[in-house]
């Protein structure tokens, strides 16, 4: 009797160790969610990543003439010169000049279409013969970005201030000031500018800018038929409506039988006194 009460004392103890074991090994581990972190961005930050992604989207540009260079850029030099106060006939002209109208080296693999060197820049860069063997210059993702700090290449440095002395109309005081501000060391650099300016009437640019009255121009001096340089995006209906004239009298003016235009092309946008 005794023997059997040993056996069922330590058949419970057995049993009693065995639920315990199968307890544990059943329960399972607490599983705990990925935590979700949220960053606070600083805007420093947020210009550095916008750094980051314009300098690894860059931009390459094909400009086939001259005047596909001014009707790519003419309403980016006008506003440039809206907000400070630079002509467009002069910002075009200098783009024109030193970027080989698109072409050269610089404008094709750097969109640097000034000729601006690195001196304190941070960002992308490339180095160029010019004055000496391989020197720094500034590269920008995309060429609006070269117009923006050639604007701020001249408002921001002392030596280029008696150019905001002169009158907005006066490419010619402008041109010859930029030399003598040390702009380039080439002599005839006021020279070329201004005959940039006139061979392809850059000057009208300025005249836009500054609200000039085509109809107070016309009056003036009645043997000068105003044009339009043909822009990205114009249209007879759109030139129409910005010089105050019908689509009918465009076509009659330009000799022109359907609406098509023509990049760069040039319309008469009034007649003259003896046409």
């Amino acid at each position: 009797m005794k023997k059997i009460v040993v056996l069922i004392f330590l058949g419970l103890i057995v049993f009693s160790c065995s639920s315990r074991k199968v307890t544990v090994t059943k329960s399972s581990p607490i599983k705990h969610k990925p935590e979700r972190i949220v960053k606070t961005v600083k805007p420093q930050e947020i210009e550095a990543v916008a750094e980051d992604v314009e300098s690894s989207s860059f931009k390459s540009l094909i400009v086939n003439s001259t005047e596909e260079y001014l009707a790519l850029f003419g309403e980016i030099a006008q506003q440039e010169m809206r907000l400070y106060g630079i002509p467009a006939s002069i910002t075009l002209a200098q783009g024109i000049l030193e970027s080989s109208s698109g072409k050269g080296r610089l404008s094709v693999e750097a969109n640097n279409h000034f000729g601006i060197k690195c001196h304190d820049w941070t960002g992308d860069r490339i180095h160029h013969d010019d004055d000496s063997l391989q020197e720094c210059f500034r590269k920008y993702n995309d060429a609006k970005y070269s117009y923006r700090d050639h604007s701020l290449f001249l408002t921001t440095r002392s030596r280029y201030s008696k150019l905001f002395e002169l009158d907005k109309d006066d490419y010619k005081a402008w041109a010859k000031e930029l030399k003598a501000a040390g702009y380039a060391t080439d002599k005839k650099y006021p020279d070329k500018l201004i005959y940039l300016i006139e061979r392809y009437k850059l000057f009208k640019l300025d005249q836009e800018v500054l609200g000039v009255s085509m109809s107070v121009a016309s009056v003036n001096n009645p043997d000068i038929a105003l044009t339009h340089v043909v822009m990205k995006g114009d249209t007879l209906y759109s030139i129409s409506k910005k010089y105050n004239v019908t689509v009918n009298e465009l076509q009659i003016l330009n000799g022109l039988n359907g609406t098509d235009l023509k990049i760069g092309q040039e319309l008469f946008v009034s007649p003259t006194s003896k046409y």
